[in-house]
């Protein structure tokens, strides 16, 4: 599969959009779980509700895309273990479902990127991030990236605490703005390709 090629060109089977972040209501509202955030907002669009999956995960199933015209099904999936071992139900929801790595989109924040901006790519290293690299451990690099900036800590707060803390009061301001353009990019790299994706989200 090309990396422009769209969900059409790439054979049979859904899309698995796995939302990166930590369980339970003490993390709800941190910057490491953004990929959450937005895969709520994905699941609510496609007008389904999380259930617990034998893979350590909550998933909806359901469509993504316009109806009868460039619709896709997808799973979109939570993992219910730690940020750090994301690797673990990310593999068992891979064989479960049966699907290429180059059919996982993994949303999550991203340190090196001003706040609320959006990077999409394949492949490449985790930069730190302890999801991504318990992913990569566990299934390789081809899979796609919907990166969410949240910005580098003020002064010299340690990165760890840094998202491991609540966006902050002036940051809700435009956090539903930035989640819903990242659930509109998600749907735009399954629907129209990650060159066309990048071309209107990568700015």
């Amino acid at each position: 599969m090309t990396t422009n090629a769209s969900a059409s060109e790439a054979g049979a089977g859904p899309w698995l959009v796995l939302g990166l972040g930590n369980p339970g209501p003490d993390y709800a509202g941190n910057r490491h779980n953004v990929g959450f955030m937005v895969a709520d907002l994905l699941a609510a669009r496609m007008g389904g509700k999380f259930k617990s999956h034998k893979s350590r995960a909550q998933v909806v199933e359901g469509r993504l895309g316009t109806p009868g015209v460039s619709s896709h099904r997808v799973v979109v999936a939570k993992p219910m273990s730690f940020m750090n071992v994301s690797g673990g139900p990310a593999t068992a929801l891979r064989d479960f479902y049966k699907l290429p790595v180059e059919r996982l989109v993994v949303i999550h924040d991203e340190l090196d990127i001003d706040y609320g901006v959006l990077r999409l790519k394949k492949g490449g290293g985790d930069n730190g991030h302890n999801g991504l690299k318990s992913i990569t451990k566990s299934l390789g690099r081809d899979y796609f990236r919907v990166r969410f900036g949240v910005g580098r800590p003020p002064g010299r707060m340690q990165v760890a605490d840094y998202v491991l803390k609540d966006f902050s009061s002036t940051e809700r301001k435009e956090l539903d703005y930035f989640t819903d353009r990242a659930a509109d990019a998600v749907e735009s790299l399954i629907v129209d390709g990650l060159e066309r994706a990048q071309g209107t989200y990568n700015s």
